[in-house]
């Protein structure tokens, strides 16, 4: 079965060498709009590129404002602060997630609590999150949502959309109004996907998205931040060292941050926006093939949720064991075959071992058997 999987992804990609899991496409626009940058010397944090790679994002999204940073993380950092996490506070995340996004709440000084998934997303699930706020929490008369134990102050929500799958939101969105808390997409994997029509990282207060090197598209480094108006209008002043607008003196009227996106990262991304919706139809393309190569097979392809449009960022299969992942993750690497396991629940790292956890069944069942297949783009001349 591995070596029919093995051939079938070479003859995807036609080649007998190397197949990362992932790498980035150049095929667009991109060289000449960073030799543009060059030319024009501004290749730094101010530049015509950075503000048009904010109003072309804010507008694919449907994001009232965008706002560029250096990476996801700083972006998932501002938002957090912006949804008004505190230092001592709680945030609600899953534990299947990159480091990032637990990381993003320390840097708040905040704790995650980490609450289980749904299989069917592998995303934050809507009725786990229900169940431990049940058992665990209450919403004071102050109007915030607060430990039962200790009264420590709940503040915020953090889904991810794994792979660019999108989570429930309708569920996610209803528990979070009830529950006072506030919701913070990190769609750092999502960029294209949909829920219902509507782009991912839209549905919270804020959502943040990431074009690392190995994401649907990329400006080698960065991130982005999506908000309303007003929050956008913060979210902006934070990112740039918190300095007002003046014509030549340095007034800075609170603590910044220096997460601005360089112009010349900016121009990349401007260029690779203008093919998204091309590397989502062969993703998608690609993701048909993975479906039903592997029909009726012991490997269980990962689908996208209902009613929604995934970009398939990375393919997934669910094996039927531990030992089978296990196999599988040796017998395509040995072959030159790229394939990694999920992550490593973020409950099983030191350095959150010992925050608080509701049942995790589903999480633990699905990084005892996920594996990631090769998920670039197509070349042109294959996908069609």
């Amino acid at each position: 079965m591995f070596d029919a999987l093995i051939r079938f992804v070479r003859e995807q990609y036609r080649s007998d060498d190397f197949i990362p899991l992932h790498a980035p496409v150049f095929a667009g626009r991109e060289r000449d709009y960073v030799t543009d940058t060059l030319d024009s010397t501004f290749v730094s944090s101010v530049g015509a590129y950075v503000d048009r790679f904010e109003r072309d994002t804010a507008a694919y999204t449907g994001s009232p404002r965008a706002v560029a940073t250096v990476n996801g993380t700083a972006a998932l950092h501002i938002a957090l602060q912006l949804a008004g996490v505190e230092p001592g506070e709680l945030v609600i995340t899953q534990p299947l997630t990159f480091v990032a996004t637990c990381n993003a709440i320390a840097y708040c000084s905040a704790e995650p609590v980490f609450i289980d998934v749904d299989r069917h997303t592998l995303g934050l699930s809507p009725g786990a999150l229900e169940t431990w706020l049940t058992d665990n929490a209450r919403v004071g008369d102050d109007g915030l949502c607060r430990t039962r134990d200790n009264g420590q102050v709940i503040r915020a929500c953090v889904p991810m959309h794994t792979f660019g799958h999108p989570a429930d939101l309708d569920g996610l969105v209803d528990v979070c109004a009830r529950w006072k808390l506030a919701l913070v997409e990190d769609a750092a994997e999502s960029l294209g996907s949909f829920y219902k029509g509507r782009h991912t990282g839209t549905f919270g207060a804020l959502g943040t998205l990431s074009y690392n090197g190995n994401k649907i598209i990329t400006t080698g480094g960065g991130g982005m931040i999506l908000a309303g108006e007003e929050l956008g209008a913060r979210a902006k002043h934070l990112t740039t060292t918190a300095k007002k607008p003046h014509p030549y003196e340095y007034v800075h009227d609170e603590l910044g941050y220096n997460y601005r996106l360089p112009n010349l990262n900016a121009a990349l991304g401007c260029a690779q926006l203008e093919q998204l919706e091309a590397f989502i139809a062969t993703k998608r393309e690609l993701a048909a093939r993975y479906a039903a190569h592997l029909a009726g097979s012991e490997l269980q392809f990962v689908t996208e949720p209902a009613e929604c449009r995934s970009n398939y960022w990375l393919n997934a299969v669910i094996c039927s064991s531990h030992e089978q992942r296990d196999a599988l993750l040796k017998a395509t690497n040995d072959k030159g075959v790229m394939s990694r396991p999920i992550w490593a629940l973020m409950n099983r790292l030191p350095i959150y071992a010992h925050c608080r956890k509701g049942d995790l069944s589903n999480a633990e069942w699905l990084e005892a058997r996920v594996v990631n297949l090769p998920s670039s783009v197509l070349p042109k001349e294959i996908s069609e």
